[in-house]
């Protein structure tokens, strides 16, 4: 059986109990993706996020995406429990020259942040055509 460990979990949880911050360590922003035909696809878990804190913005082929989940309780209010981590989430994807960055789609929705990353045309796989020979045609060659 695989088990998957967090080794500062415990050293976290001791920090905001001594401390009292809910930010002892920055929380991190879970995230798939894939590739699907010509599009990579990128999910991005952000539960209880308003769509209006999220950022996105591309500077030379990194991504950077920064979501806010504010504290819901009203100034004033006793916190009985407070595990649900608030603040500022950060994330950067390094993307390839192979993608088009001109062209990415972002929507959000249940609290997933999904990104559609197009395939730049010049990186997309192409025939080319010879010309030339002793048989007077021309011959394609590629996928």
């Amino acid at each position: 059986m695989l088990m998957r460990t967090d080794p500062f979990r415990e050293f976290d949880r001791l920090a905001q109990q001594v401390l009292g911050s809910t930010a002892a360590r920055p929380a991190a922003m879970a995230m798939d993706a894939y590739r699907s035909g010509d599009d990579f696809i990128v999910h991005f878990d952000l539960p209880g996020i308003d769509p209006e804190t999220i950022d996105l913005d591309v500077e030379r082929h990194v991504l950077n995406v920064r979501a806010e989940r504010r504290n819901p309780a009203p100034e004033g209010a006793e916190m009985i429990v407070a595990e649900r981590p608030t603040g500022t989430f950060t994330r950067q994807l390094f993307l390839g020259d192979t993608l088009d960055t001109e062209r990415i789609d972002a929507s959000y929705e249940a609290g997933v942040l999904t990104l559609r990353i197009p395939v730049a045309e010049q990186a997309k796989p192409r025939r080319i055509q010879i010309s030339g020979g002793g048989g007077g045609g021309r011959k394609e060659i590629g996928h």
